[in-house]
């Protein structure tokens, strides 16, 4: 595979960037709800003509919640998954070392900075938002798998941060300026997570056949279905907390439509968004072109 990156030069990136979770949540940094949390192409709620711009309103910070909430849930296996990576070559490249137990560090950091957004949502929203989980279990599911599928499932949720805030967020100035504060200092430290993870795949594809390739990407395939059904999951129990939110029962009609819309609203934010983007594409088609080609034609599902 051609080495894109390095350690030294992602490390001396990710030292620029030094924020702390106290200066992004709390105190007087407080959620603003009278502002959507999400830009559209996330959280779909326009189509919805059955609910009115205050009910769209409310359905977006439940789908911000939950999109936090996720983002934490995912921290869960991706942390432990990076150190068990550093681990066995510490004495080998400094750089390396360095590089990957920073990126643990900004991990955890990460799963701190949405334990503390979910607390201050809790202070403001109206209701109580019903998430998948726990987050220890799914994180088990996920790696109980090829380590070169975990990779791959990780790579395609780093890329899939970068184009979430540069594509949809960094510019869309309707957002709640705080919710767009947590989303940006994330998206700093995630940019050299992107690398450094792209630098895990190649490192954990170099000794294997074309067969134990494949079967790794067999893995990212099964984790992906795992993912798929927590995410309907969510959908259903986001509509459920919407119901709660604004004390309406919608019609099976409705409901009907909800699901529809909200289902490929969180199937694209968290899988499809990933999945084609042309970093991970291009690392993909790296190990297979063939694997490249399954996974484009199997990303129109989730469009």
């Amino acid at each position: 595979m051609t080495q894109r990156y390095s350690y030294k030069e992602t490390l001396e990136n990710a030292e620029k960037v030094n924020w702390r979770v106290e200066d992004i949540i709390g105190g007087d940094k407080q959620l603003d709800f009278t502002r959507p949390f999400l830009p559209e192409s996330l959280a779909r709620t326009n189509s919805m003509d059955f609910l009115t711009s205050v009910e769209k309103r409310v359905l977006n910070q439940i789908r911000g919640y939950g999109y936090l909430y996720t983002f934490g849930l995912v921290e869960e296996f991706i942390l432990p998954f990076v150190l068990d990576h550093a681990r066995p070559q510490l004495d080998r490249d400094d750089y390396r070392t360095r590089a990957l137990l920073r990126f643990a560090g900004e991990e955890a950091k990460h799963i701190h900075l949405f334990r503390e957004f979910v607390a201050e949502f809790k202070k403001g929203f109206a209701s109580t938002c019903d998430t998948i989980g726990p987050p220890q279990e799914i994180a088990r599911a996920v790696l109980s798998h090829d380590p070169l599928g975990i990779g791959l499932v990780i790579l395609q949720i780093e890329w899939m941060t970068q184009r979430h805030y540069l594509d949809s967020i960094r510019d869309d100035q309707a957002l709640d300026p705080q919710f767009k504060s947590l989303l940006r200092h994330h998206w700093m430290e995630e940019a050299q997570h992107a690398k450094l993870d792209t630098l895990m795949v190649e490192a954990l594809s170099e000794a294997r056949s074309p067969a134990e390739i494949e079967s790794g990407i067999q893995d990212y395939g099964a984790i992906g279905g795992l993912l798929d059904g927590g995410l309907r999951q969510q959908a259903e129990l986001d509509m459920q907390s919407f119901q709660r939110a604004t004390g309406r029962t919608l019609t099976p009609a409705e409901q009907d439509q909800f699901r529809a819309i909200q289902t490929q609203a969180i199937r694209w934010t968290f899988l499809g968004s990933g999945m084609t983007h042309p970093k991970f594409l291009e690392t993909v088609g790296d190990l297979s072109p063939a694997a490249r080609t399954r996974i484009e034609e199997m990303a129109g599902a989730f469009c």
